[in-house]
């Protein structure tokens, strides 16, 4: 497996897919190169009726891309879409996701057909199954699943699959994620180096492998400072604005708050944001890094950890179009950087403690 990683942990990829006919087989069988082969099954123009009839016969006779292009080809059907299968729709994060696929598939004169899960595991099966029958090009998909070996029957159709966001599971794909161990690493970082020692972590759901990521990181910089017990100030399930500014409001009802908070992604940064505005003018508020650089950061001071959603898609793009004319290649991850951008909310010291709200 070819892996772009500037840091991951190690994760097993699980079973490959059973081998397939390759382009190699299908240019040999028609008498052609292995350009031009690639290029008649995706779809290029300016190549002789006759050598295209051709190609796409021994496509078929062979079963190479069964159910994609050679296919649609031979029935004289253009094919120029992509699926993207997204979580929650209203997440800024997912548009920039998706701009930035749109913007990698324009130059290939491809479009992008896009869909939500949800983050149900259930409904994104049954999205991808529907889209490669649609004949999809290909799929890319932020997944909710936890394990990806039924996507090996995408794979084995002739549908790719790029994993972007979360890493491939459990079967050899394609996939573009962030340094999330990182990122959370520099959160905590800061905000120890600015006096901080109670800090809490509101993260998204505990299955998602970002957030255990961006965990892993916020413990080891949280123990290399010698505070051990910060196990007990991290919480999960802020996937929404409501449920962070509940668990941030139990959080600050504690006999001793955290003077400091992290926020995992950018609607939990919104909900700590709300609950800490609430109690702004009764006590002082808590130091605040969020994840993901939206619009509002900017206008509010934000300090967060920032990375370009935009360039992860087009990088998933990037892979997707690789692949419809390599099916053959070792899979590849690419692991994005991310960067701290301070604001201010990040560098409140320590002496703004709240303390304890009395009951009346």
């Amino acid at each position: 497996m070819s892996e772009n990683v500037l840091m991951s942990p190690e994760e097993d990829p699980g079973p490959a897919p059973l081998r397939r006919p390759t382009l190699s087989q299908v240019a040999e069988a028609s008498g052609v190169s292995l350009k031009t082969a690639s290029r008649v099954l995706a779809g290029e123009p300016h190549v002789r009726a006759q050598t295209r009839q051709r190609v796409v016969l021994q496509a078929q006779r062979l079963g190479y891309q069964r159910n994609s292009a050679a296919s649609l080809l031979a029935a004289g059907r253009s094919v120029d879409h992509l699926g993207v299968i997204t979580g929650d729709l209203t997440n800024p994060f997912y548009a920039g996701l998706t701009q930035g696929v749109e913007d990698g598939l324009r130059e290939h004169g491809l479009h992008v057909s896009v869909a939500s899960s949800a983050e149900s595991p259930d409904s994104e099966w049954t999205l991808a199954r529907g889209l490669a029958s649609q004949r999809c090009l290909a799929v890319i998909v932020v997944s909710a699943m936890e394990d990806h070996s039924r996507y090996v029957q995408l794979q084995q159709g002739g549908t790719p699959v790029v994993f972007v966001d979360r890493r491939a599971r459990g079967l050899e794909a394609d996939s573009v994620i962030l340094d999330n161990v990182t990122g959370g690493r520099a959160a905590a970082r800061h905000l120890l180096d600015h006096g901080h020692r109670r800090i809490a972590y509101v993260g998204d759901y505990d299955w998602l492998p970002t957030q255990r990521d961006r965990v892993i990181g916020f413990g080891e910089a949280m123990e290399a400072h010698g505070v051990t017990d910060w196990r007990d100030l991290v919480r999960s399930g802020a996937h929404d604005t409501p449920g962070a500014r509940a668990i941030t409001a139990e959080l600050l009802s504690l006999e001793d708050p955290p003077t400091a908070l992290v926020a995992g992604n950018n609607l939990s940064a919104l909900g700590v944001s709300l609950e800490l505005a609430a109690h702004a003018a009764s006590r002082p508020t808590p130091a605040l890094i969020g994840f993901d650089d939206v619009d509002w950061a900017g206008l509010v001071g934000l300090t967060v950890i920032a990375h370009d959603p935009v360039e992860m898609g087009r990088h998933a793009a990037r892979l997707a179009v690789k692949r419809l004319t390599d099916r053959e290649s070792p899979a590849e991850t690419i692991v994005l950087p991310v960067t701290l951008i301070a604001r201010g909310s990040g560098e409140r010291p320590p002496s703004s403690r709240p303390q304890r709200e009395e009951s009346p």
